[in-house]
């Protein structure tokens, strides 16, 4: 996949799930629901026991979505996430072990930043986008849009605290998708086995995104 045609994807996609549970199980579960709900992307964080085999199941059970690694620090674990299948990387921060091995494997870089400056040496080392990270506690739509007006060409993608019913304001402040977390991955439900209660609650979120309704 060509880094244009990534960007190119989120653009259209507006929202990536961003899945963490400390259980692999529930994780995995709630990916296929998700992608079931019509998230084509999906995260799945290194903070998930096992991310790399999740990422490699989910990968050969959903051919048409797009598996990438989040949470990740090292180069290993790079590595580990490449050959599981994972097709691109997110950090909450810029690593240099990180984005040495996806700048030279060619492998979308997504770092999170939290200053303009931070946003700045991202894009002139090589990432993909830029990941606004906290993007509630940095500030929320007024944050993204101001760093937007001064770096109108570095794609942001907000994450951290992104509610649902915010998620057409990050995306009318210049943002090319947002990341949910918590807010859409249906947790409690998950754990308890409830399935049915697990896709209403994404039903919900994604009807509060609004995300078929034209940006302004």
């Amino acid at each position: 996949m060509q880094k244009r045609e990534f960007i190119n994807i989120l653009t259209k996609t507006k929202v990536v799930p961003v899945i963490r549970h400390k259980d692999p199980d529930v994780a995995y579960r709630g990916a296929k629901l998700l992608a079931e709900a019509g998230f084509p992307v999906l995260e799945m964080t290194f903070t998930v026991p096992g991310a790399a085999d999740l990422i490699t199941r989910l990968s050969g059970e959903l051919p048409n979505a797009i598996v990438g690694a989040g949470t990740v620090l090292t180069d290993l674990q790079v590595h580990h996430a490449i050959k599981a299948g994972a097709q691109f990387v997110v950090s909450p921060c810029w690593t240099y072990d990180a984005a040495e091995v996806c700048i030279m494997d060619n492998i979308p870089y997504l770092p999170g930043a939290a200053t303009p400056g931070e946003v700045l040496h991202h894009w002139q080392n090589g990432a993909l986008a830029v990941k606004v990270f906290p993007a509630h506690e940095t500030g929320g739509p007024g944050f993204l849009k101001a760093v937007k007006a001064v770096f109108p060409d570095i794609p942001l993608m907000p994450t951290g605290g992104v509610k649902p019913e915010q998620v057409a304001d990050y995306l009318r402040a210049g943002a090319i998708c947002a990341g949910l977390g918590g807010d859409l991955f249906p947790a409690a439900a998950l754990e308890a086995g409830d399935d049915d209660a697990a896709r209403e609650q994404i039903a919900k979120a994604r009807s509060a995104m609004a995300l078929d309704q034209p940006q302004a």
